[in-house]
């Protein structure tokens, strides 16, 4: 899933390990989030979104890079 968050993040100046201690995870998963690897679970895309003061859709779009919609 194609998300915001290396440029959110780099906007603030914050490293992905300051991203992950604001969200209490590993700084292996802010990487694998931010690489399209993983995809949050809903409370953790919640406090994403909360760090960022945005809407969980604003962060993640769901459609692949070049897919077009049915």
């Amino acid at each position: 899933m194609k998300n915001s968050l290396p440029e959110r993040r780099q906007e603030r100046g914050w490293s992905q390990q300051r991203l992950a201690d604001e969200l209490g995870v590993s700084r292996q998963t802010v990487i694998s989030i931010e690489r399209g690897r993983f995809d949050p679970s809903l409370p953790l895309a919640f406090r994403l979104a909360g760090v960022f003061a945005c809407r969980i859709d604003e962060l993640f779009d769901p459609e692949e890079e070049g897919a077009q919609p049915s």
